[in-house]
Parts: structure tokens; C-alpha cells; sequence
């Protein structure tokens, strides 16, 4: 346990039990853009080591983790098909629409969504429930929880808060596999 970490300072636990009370909540959420339906960041008071100590979570569904997961191996094969590979960055225009993507751009995204497509036809990635552990952060304990759950609600993380604190969780080590949510346009 670092103690120049501040998720161990009494201060900073003290701050954080006063925004937990102000709340209706057993935690606060972090401001973050990258919180939506399927996944939260938030911060929570628990014990490691017999201690206080300030948990930083992010929660998410398995639905998006497996989707991540697909991504990723999609551009890891694009990166092995096309030498002069980079990652397609979106930029928006002075006017703050995207540009248009180059050639080569246009091609290797055509390629990851064929790869996207295959790799979810063929199940090839598969995640399960889990609770990862960081006790070498910069702030607090990390964890890193996926869950098998549509949305991640108040009430699935009040519910794992509590289950964490009981050590009652129990994961479900079934290995799940998701299609891509495709929009069926009708052209009529």
C-alpha cells in the first residue's frame, strides 16, 4: 500500500464519505465522457488490507467489453494486413462535421467491419463476468468489474458496492459472445 497514494489519505476519505452522505447513493459518480448506459466510473469507500481506502471503479456491461474486445482484434488484423497502418482517427472540419476519410482510411475501415463481421459470426471472442484488481494506481484501489447486465444503473452498483463489502460476489464464469446491433434500413 503506497502511502503517498491520496485513496489511502483520511482527508481525501473524509471528503469522499461527505459527497457519498449527500447523495443516495454508496458512491459518487466521476464526471467523465466516457460514462454512458453501458459503462460508469465512480469512486467508493471500502477496506483493503484492514484499512480505509478510496476504490476507483469503472463498471461495464459485457455487451461492451465484448465489443472492445472485437475492436481490437479487428485493428490488430488490419495492422498485419496493411504495412503503413495507423488507427482511423474521426476529425471534425472547421464547420464541425467529420472530414472525409482518405482512400486507404475508407479501405482499412471497410476491412475492420469485414473483420467485425467475422469474428462475431465465427464467436471468436468471448468475455465473462469479472473484478480486476489495481492496488498500484495513482489513486485508491482500481477495479475493473464486467458485468453481465443491459445497463449499468445506480442499483447495479449499489448492489455490487454492497456485495464487494460483504464478499459476497459471485461471477458468473459463463463465456458470453454478442452479435453487433445492426439498424435495418427500410428503403421504401
Amino acid at each position: 500500500m503506497n502511502t503517498l497514494n491520496p485513496g489511502f489519505n483520511p482527508e481525501e476519505i473524509k471528503q469522499l464519505k461527505q459527497q457519498i452522505a449527500e447523495s443516495k447513493n454508496d458512491f459518487v459518480l466521476i464526471d467523465s465522457e466516457d460514462n454512458n448506459e453501458e459503462y460508469k466510473n465512480f469512486r467508493f469507500i471500502g477496506e483493503y488490507e484492514g484499512k480505509e481506502a478510496i476504490f476507483d471503479a469503472v463498471i461495464y456491461s459485457l455487451r461492451l467489453h465484448h465489443a472492445s474486445e472485437v475492436y481490437e482484434m479487428a485493428e490488430h488484423k488490419a495492422a498485419q494486413k496493411f504495412p503503413n497502418f495507423k488507427p482511423i482517427r474521426f476529425q471534425e472540419d472547421e464547420n464541425g462535421d467529420l472530414r472525409a476519410l482518405n482512400d486507404v482510411e475508407e479501405e482499412i475501415g471497410l476491412f475492420i467491419a469485414e473483420m467485425i463481421d467475422e469474428l462475431e459470426d465465427e464467436e471468436a471472442v468471448k468475455v465473462q463476468e469479472h473484478v480486476d484488481m489495481d492496488d498500484c494506481g495513482d489513486y485508491g484501489i482500481g477495479l475493473d468489474i464486467g458485468l453481465n447486465v443491459e445497463e449499468v444503473t445506480d442499483q447495479v452498483i449499489n448492489n455490487f458496492i454492497r456485495d464487494f463489502k460483504n464478499d459476497t460476489i459471485q461471477l458468473d464464469d459463463t463465456l458470453y459472445s454478442f452479435q453487433s446491433d445492426e439498424e435495418e434500413y427500410d428503403e421504401n
